[in-house]
């Protein structure tokens, strides 16, 4: 592993995280427990999370974006004894959010201020009791889900080493691979898809980049002669706009699959990644929840640039649904519907959210809208929820609504996706002010931050409006907002 100047064999890594694993057990984290942890790209992430999975404690997984809302929210709902981050990243010092927190322990890799050091906690395994069995719960992501308050995703041992197997077989992972890790460690796509796990489980290496601008990614790739790399559209096309105006171009040759994951990549950009990076291009589509669909290697180009591929499991089961939950015709958009061995069967202690989110039958409904070719390839058309998937970084609406709502100017909100060509979706807050009152979107912004609310969550565009369309049950037509917002953009 190569994170800056720094080098990580094997065993080096696996000497680490049993050490840890021990200085954590010395602190009194103990199987079952739940551990906040939010690091950047560095080693230090590999340390903590197998430390943790020795011991059997479950990682929370927070993205270095989230802020005070979010990491308040994550530690008092899963009971968290600890949380686990950076001093400062990004000119942001994560210690500021201890407080929000409220965790038992904040424990700090860096200069940890008030706090534990990580680096402290390296302690003799010897007395390291014995790990948890394949079958139990080995960490909680996040949900991108459409509501308010993100559901916490419970992953098993087995069922996620399945899918990092079967992602590192299909993505031709081998000993030789170098795979760079440019989106947050703790995003499912680079984690899994096949991500640094996949690249571990075959022997291979991995690169750290704290940033994924073209600056710092293109003079990696060539350095250390990487092989695999994983990107979401807006990255995919910076890096291919910057590529093609360099006069000279960084020596890419190494290069062997870029892989574009978290949103549909648009074939007119599919088309373009071969002939300007030099190398294939693999899509991929898949969810925290479990299911995930690769284009083959083999594949030919027209699948290739065209669909978001196929699942990974001969065992995955699809049904593309309407909104009866009656089958469509193949071919025709419709919700997608999917139950397979890695695809969980309900979120964390949310008994309620389950029955909408799960048929009785065991189905998790993904949300996504759709098209299952005969082939078995799929190709998304969009989202059912109410959700806004900026730059491959999912936003729920309501969460955001709720928040602005709270904003003394405002009487009522609604959050909806306008297009872009860059990030594929940005955000836009449709605001009806109270009496008497103005609202400007450098104000709202401001405030949101002072609410500690992530930045990729705080709105891009603001519409102020006397009232808002409403369905024939009286909610809001959000789908009209979307379509007003068009015709504007149309005109």
């Amino acid at each position: 592993m190569v994170d800056g100047g720094r080098e990580v064999s094997y065993a080096a890594l696996r000497d680490r995280a049993l050490r840890l694993a021990a200085g954590f057990h010395q602190l009194g984290v103990r199987r079952g427990d739940r551990v906040v942890v939010q690091l950047p790209n560095t080693a230090e992430y590999f340390d903590v999370i197998f430390a943790l999975f020795r011991i059997g404690a479950l990682p929370v997984f927070a993205l270095p974006a989230h802020r005070a809302a979010e990491i308040g929210y994550f530690c008092s709902h899963t009971s968290a004894v600890a949380f686990v981050t950076t001093d400062v990243h990004e000119g942001f010092d994560h210690r500021t959010l201890a407080t929000a927190a409220g965790a038992a322990r904040t424990i700090v890799a860096g200069d940890p201020g008030e706090h534990t050091a990580l680096a402290s906690l390296y302690a003799d395994p010897s007395g390291l009791p014995g790990g948890p069995s394949a079958g139990e719960l080995a960490f909680l992501q996040l949900s991108g889900g459409s509501t308010g308050l993100p559901k916490l995703i419970p992953r098993t041992h087995d069922d996620y080493l399945y899918s990092v197997r079967a992602s590192a077989e299909i993505c031709g992972l081998t000993p030789d691979s170098v795979y760079l890790a440019v989106l947050p460690v703790a995003h499912n796509f680079t984690m899994s898809s096949p991500g640094v796990l996949g690249v571990l489980h075959a022997g291979g290496r991995v690169v750290l980049a704290r940033r994924p601008d073209p600056a710092t990614v293109l003079p990696l790739i060539a350095v250390e002669r990487v092989t695999v790399t994983a990107v979401v559209p807006p990255l995919a096309l910076l890096w291919l706009d910057a590529v093609e105006s360099m006069e000279k171009r960084p020596d890419l040759s190494s290069l062997r699959l870029l892989q574009v994951g978290g949103a549909k990549l648009g074939s007119t950009v599919a088309a373009r990644v071969e002939p300007v990076l030099g190398c294939r291009l693999q899509q991929v589509f898949g969810m925290a929840e479990g299911l995930v669909n690769y284009t083959r290697l083999d594949d030919p180009d027209e699948v290739v640039l065209n669909t978001q591929g196929r699942p990974i499991s001969a065992d995955d089961e699809i049904l593309v649904v309407d909104d009866a939950d009656q089958p469509v015709a193949r071919g025709e958009v419709g919700h997608l519907l999917t139950r397979g061995p890695y695809t969980i069967r309900g979120y964390w202690n949310a008994d309620e959210h389950n029955r909408v989110a799960f048929t009785p039958d065991g189905f998790y409904r993904t949300g996504d809208l759709v098209r299952h070719r005969p082939d078995g390839y799929l190709v998304v058309e969009g989202r059912a929820k109410d959700q806004i998937n900026r730059g491959g970084e999912k936003i729920a609406a309501e969460e955001v609504e709720n928040h602005l709502l709270t904003h003394p100017a405002v009487h009522d909100v609604a959050v909806v996706a306008v297009p872009d060509a860059y990030l594929g979706e940005r955000t836009c807050a449709f605001v009806v002010p109270r009496a008497g009152s103005a609202v400007t979107l450098p104000q709202l912004r401001a405030y949101l931050r002072e609410r500690g609310l992530a930045a990729y969550k705080i709105p891009d565009r603001l519409n102020v409006v006397d009232a808002f369309p409403v369905t024939g049950v009286g909610k809001i037509s959000r789908r009209e907002l979307r379509a007003a917002l068009r015709a504007v953009q149309e005109g």
